[in-house]
Order: structure tokens, then C-alpha cells, then sequence
């Protein structure tokens, strides 16, 4: 497989500039050029970033990525550092799962508290000038 970086993008539905980035940051190796100077891509790569994109897919951040793709390096050790990794993005998804719940159930209580008046009476201008209208514990810095 001889891909150029644009077959690539294609191929695994990531934008050039992305593909770039991930190689400027180390997530993808440098790939070897032609004469004239053209980025060539393998299925290794075609592989890595496949993972690289489901994982951003599922959230991860660079740095999750990066510690999954180095235990990938390591094919017989145990895959309890993988466990933890993907404890950790659970607990962090659930955590915003619980703001954004909480987040729903303010918006609603504010189109249910308004009675489509003027302005000048309007609930959700009113909760969002005055914060301690609002019935929930968001976004207040403490």
C-alpha cells in the first residue's frame, strides 16, 4: 500500500490538516516522502489512524491516545493500563452526562416558566441576567 496523504484522508475520513497535526504532535510517525517531497502512507498508518479516529470518536483526548497506542507497542503485557485509562474517560463522561442533564432540566424550567410576554417580562432573560434564579448549581465558579 502507497498512499498519498490525500488517499489517506480519504481512506480513513480525517482531514490533511488533522493527519498533520497528528504527525507535528507525535501520534502518527513521519512517514517517508518521494523526491519531490510527497508524504507516502502504509497500512500501518492506514491502521493507526483508523484507532487514532475511533478513539476521537469516543472522546478520548491526545494524550489517553497517545498512552493507548504505546501500550499497542507492548502486545503481551496485561491490559490493565488500558482499564484505567478508559475508567478514567468513563468517569469523566458520566460526569458530564450529569451536568448536561442538569443543564436540560434548567432549560426547561425556563421556556416552562415563561409566559411568551414582552421582554421586559421574560423568565429566561430574567434567570439568565439574575443566576441565582436559576433552580440548579451550574457553571458557578466557587
Amino acid at each position: 500500500m502507497d498512499l498519498s496523504i490525500g488517499a489517506l484522508s480519504r481512506q480513513v475520513a480525517v482531514k490533511v490538516p488533522t493527519i498533520r497535526y497528528y504527525e507535528q504532535i507525535g501520534l502518527l510517525p513521519a512517514p517517508p516522502r518521494t523526491a519531490g517531497r510527497q508524504r507516502r502512507y502504509g497500512a500501518e498508518d492506514v491502521a493507526r489512524l483508523s484507532f487514532i479516529r475511533h478513539a476521537r470518536d469516543l472522546g478520548f483526548d491526545v494524550e489517553a491516545i497517545r498512552e493507548l497506542l504505546s501500550l499497542t507497542a507492548r502486545p503481551d503485557q496485561p491490559c490493565e493500563p488500558a482499564d484505567r485509562i478508559v475508567l478514567r474517560h468513563l468517569d469523566s463522561v458520566e460526569r458530564r452526562i450529569a451536568q448536561l442533564t442538569l443543564l436540560r432540566s434548567e432549560l426547561r424550567h425556563m421556556l416552562e416558566d415563561c409566559r411568551h410576554g414582552p421582554v421586559r417580562e421574560c423568565r429566561i432573560i430574567q434567570v439568565l441576567a439574575d443566576h441565582d434564579q436559576c433552580r440548579h448549581e451550574h457553571g458557578k465558579v466557587s
